[in-house]
């Protein structure tokens, strides 16, 4: 049975509080197995017999809209996707090694193109630079992400979809779980 990750948006943040064992439970209603949270902001690993991503996407959404009353756009990624994720060295300057706290990861639920890098084009500067590839955007924030002038937010505006986004220490240990 496939191993995945589902990054979950709106989970613990902004007013909408849920407790974990909530979630495993809800996501165990749907027959995903072996669901684990890892910390409490929406990271989901769990075994199904589906081999449909963008399915269990669509059915974890779903229920957890009837279950919790609010839209939480989901995210999975395969165990082989993760890895790759986490280890990519978007900005391979010197100092930019793999214990980078200042590198975030943005999922988004389609490809991204030429459109959506001209989109983040003039967000970019000496602080905020972006890196596109596959269904994510790699943003290295020279500053903590409460200082920045940029945010998850802007980035949604900015490309018109939704997305979430994990400092890649978090999915550099979800990479390692799956492992």
């Amino acid at each position: 049975m496939p191993r995945y990750v589902a990054f979950l948006r709106a989970i613990n943040v902004g007013g909408h509080t849920v407790k974990m064992a909530q979630l495993r439970s809800l996501l165990q209603d749907l027959g995903l197995e072996r669901v684990e949270t890892f910390i409490a902001s929406g990271n989901v690993v769990f075994d199904a017999a589906s081999a449909n991503p963008q399915e269990l996407e669509q059915q974890i959404e779903g229920h957890l809209l009837n279950a919790l009353g609010y839209e939480v756009a989901t995210f999975i990624r395969t165990a082989p996707e993760l890895a790759a994720i986490a280890h990519r060295q978007p900005f391979p300057e010197p100092g930019a090694g793999p214990d980078q706290s200042n590198l975030y990861i943005a999922f988004t639920g389609n490809p991204l193109g030429a459109e959506d890098a001209r989109k983040l084009a003039p967000f970019a500067n000496d602080v905020n630079r972006f890196h596109m590839q596959d269904r994510e955007v790699y943003w290295r924030c020279r500053t903590t992400m409460s200082q920045s002038e940029f945010s998850g937010a802007m980035l949604e505006k900015a490309l018109g979809m939704s997305a979430t986004l994990r400092n890649s220490t978090t999915v550099r240990k979800l990479a390692d779980k799956l492992a």
